[in-house]
């Protein structure tokens, strides 16, 4: 059963999170719905710092068992930062997705890319939804 999803983040119906950090900047995910569909995860492939992403194109790739899964930039941004743990331990995002699992973090290229995200309450009826 999934953890409730944090409220001091945004989703992608793509199931991906975002938290603002206020000053520009970003940290992005992929929720624990998504960790929990996809299983256990045995490699993360990072993007590459510097690397521009525009909002809906693949930022990043995370493979388990079961299959291989793009991960989508819900934001537009510069990749700033990369969690070079999930190298070594990518099931840091089966254990933690929303804190110790992050992927990136990005410099936002527009903020307004963050409003038609959904907050933790229309992503929980996402999965709902989903679910049925």
């Amino acid at each position: 059963m999934s953890k409730s999803n944090p409220t001091d983040r945004l989703y992608s119906k793509d199931h991906e999170w975002v938290k603002d950090n206020g000053d520009g900047t970003a940290a992005v995910g992929i929720t624990d719905y998504a960790q929990e569909m996809l299983t256990d995860i045995v490699f993360v492939e990072l993007p590459p710092i510097g690397k521009k992403v525009a909002k809906g194109e693949p930022m990043a790739v995370v493979e388990s068992v079961k299959s291989v899964s793009d991960v989508f930039a819900p934001v537009g941004g510069e990749v700033i930062d990369v969690n070079k743990i999930l190298e070594e331990t990518p099931e840091l995002i089966n254990q933690d997705a929303f804190h110790e699992g992050w992927i990136a973090r990005l410099k936002l290229s527009n903020a307004e890319d963050l409003k038609p995200l959904l907050n933790a309450a229309a992503y929980d009826a996402l999965i709902k939804e989903e679910k049925h």
